[in-house]
């Protein structure tokens, strides 16, 4: 029992450097620009892009912040994009759930790196996905110049942003853009695909060429404020609908618009009055192992963010190797999906690795999925995977059949899906336990997460394997303290790719969350979830059975 005890310490004192690191990491992100940039601004009368949507945003409400870390390590040749010069997340604006997106104008002017692209467009896809209404803070230079190649002509570049204006608009999804800053050529574009269209005189300015585009293309000589300001679009143009002296006079009427818009249908999603986790929630910290490839028990995970600690666990005895089974988060009824890490015995008697798919739990993970497709319950997947079991044994049972079985559910599911990676993500286990290309509603991380093709170890001696076999068919000997050096090398550096932070710069996942926060998230995830109701039957197609 004090073994037990002092591994519990150990493991919290961990997790708690973790979240340690997280805070200042995204005490650092949040500066934008830096300090200097950010005085600038409030000199020009105008709120930071974090104090906009703290204004916007009802008091003492959550704001869901996506991709704070998105560009994280990024650019910086050019100086970085900090949370990718964008601001985003999902508010209450009286009393409704809104999809907040303001540009960082403290972050080159606010323009557009390639994943400030990536970024803007993850955040219109929860928006149409969870038919929320989505509110633009705009104060941008456009795109970013020197990487324009990168960010402009693709399917997944700046053009994409306006093509989701337009269907979201045949959607019916409320589209409000406040344009409080510059607003320049193709991205002139957003606002007035709107709903309606705000300005702040003085500083608002929406125009496909700036003053000296137009000097230097057809020798005309104009100030901003006359080509395309506040009182030119709202009194001549007619492009914009008011207009506003001051950031807050406009976020206010903002308010205003949205506190009369209709309220949809709902997904009918089933929720009751919410009760506490019976466990202690702040144990968490200690359950997690310091060394990712010991065991623990995933139940005591789960059942320190459920209501009432119930977990009612489906096909209990069969499958170990992953966790199925119905409870209630903040009242929310759910279907959860979960990576067992301890050492379990099979139906045969056979000892099974903790967070390896075999085929039973395949096979019994993807006809739960199915039952929570008929029952219309949202699916949470709590992963802590290595992969599926190898090897001659699984092979001959058909782990690749039964692998895609469960890959097929998970793709094909209607009801929302919402993925949390508490520990390892590797490989196909990746897939099959709804990572980023399997289109979860929404997906984070706990700061000790670790998301790759396969662990460290196994990656840096496979690498090492063929960077030797390689050096050798050159003629070249390598000697046992080379190899140790190489093999440190190559370790290093893939370690530092299979980090929270390198998966959230790049948007593998939506933010890195404290645990002791993940029952709150995902309430408000399901929350922003069921206000799109599940239009469309779910169906496997073809598979081997």
């Amino acid at each position: 029992m004090e073994a037990q005890q002092l591994d519990m310490n150990r493991n919290e004192d961990a997790m708690r450097r973790s979240l340690s690191t997280l805070k200042q990491r995204l005490a650092i992100v949040e500066q934008g620009g830096g300090k200097k940039n950010l005085e600038k601004v409030r000199q020009r009368g105008k709120l930071t892009p974090r104090e906009r949507i703290a204004y916007l945003c009802d008091k003492d409400t959550p704001f869901t912040e996506i991709g704070a870390f998105a560009a994280y390590g990024m650019y910086e040749e050019h100086g970085g994009c900090p949370a990718a010069g964008t601001v985003g997340g999902i508010g209450y604006i009286a009393g409704r759930q809104c999809m907040i997106v303001a540009n960082d104008m403290t972050v080159k002017a606010g323009a557009w790196f390639p994943m400030t692209g990536k970024k803007n467009l993850r955040l219109q896809e929860i928006a149409m996905e969870n038919h929320l209404p989505i509110i633009y803070l705009v104060d941008s230079a456009g795109v970013y110049l020197p990487m324009q190649d990168e960010i402009f002509p693709d399917k997944e570049h700046f053009g994409r942003i306006f093509r989701n204006n337009a269907r979201m608009s045949a959607m019916g999804i409320t589209q409000i853009a406040a344009v409080m800053g510059s607003c320049v050529a193709g991205g002139a574009y957003l606002p007035i695909m709107s709903d309606e269209v705000l300005m702040v005189e003085g500083n608002g300015s929406i125009f496909l060429a700036g003053p000296y585009l137009v000097k230097a293309a057809i020798g005309e000589t104009i100030d901003a404020e006359t080509l395309g300001g506040a009182v030119t679009h709202t009194e001549i143009s007619g492009i914009a609908d008011y207009k506003f002296s001051t950031d807050e006079e406009c976020l206010d009427h903002i308010r205003k618009i949205v506190s009369k818009l209709g309220h949809p249908a709902n997904a009918g999603f089933d929720r009751i009055e919410a009760a506490a986790p019976t466990k202690d929630p702040n144990e968490l910290y200690g359950i997690i192992p310091e060394d990712s490839t010991r065991p623990y028990d995933m139940v005591e995970v789960i059942e320190r963010m459920v209501d009432k600690s119930e977990f009612d666990q489906y096909k209990e005895d069969y499958g170990k190797s992953i966790l199925c089974g119905y409870a209630r988060i903040d009242g929310w009824a759910v279907g959860i999906v979960a990576n067992q890490r301890k050492i379990v015995k099979s139906k045969k008697g056979e000892m099974q690795m903790g967070g390896v798919i075999y085929n039973d739990s395949a096979d019994k993970a993807a006809r739960f999925i199915m039952n929570c497709n008929q029952k219309k319950i949202p699916l949470i997947f709590l992963q802590d995977v290595t992969g599926f079991m190898v090897g001659s044994r699984s092979e001959h049972a058909g782990i690749i059949k039964d692998g895609a079985k469960l890959v097929n559910a998970v793709a094909n599911s209607v009801v929302p899906k919402i993925t949390v990676i508490v520990g390892n993500s590797y490989g196909a286990g990746n897939y099959a336990m709804c990572g980023k290309a399997y289109d979860p509603r929404f997906i984070y991380a706990w700061p000790n997460a670790k998301i790759a093709v396969m662990g460290g170890e196994q990656a840096a001696k496979t690498l090492l394997q063929i960077q030797v076999a390689s050096l050798k068919a050159k003629g070249e000997e390598i000697t046992a303290e080379e190899e140790n050096r190489l093999l440190s090398e190559i370790t290093a550096k893939y370690n530092s790719q299979t980090t929270p932070y390198y998966a959230a710069a790049r948007l593998w996942v939506d933010e890195i969350i404290d645990p002791l926060n993940t029952r709150k998230i995902i309430s408000e995830s399901i929350k922003a979830a069921n206000q799109a109701p599940v239009e469309s039957a779910f169906s496997l197609g073809v598979f081997q059975v």
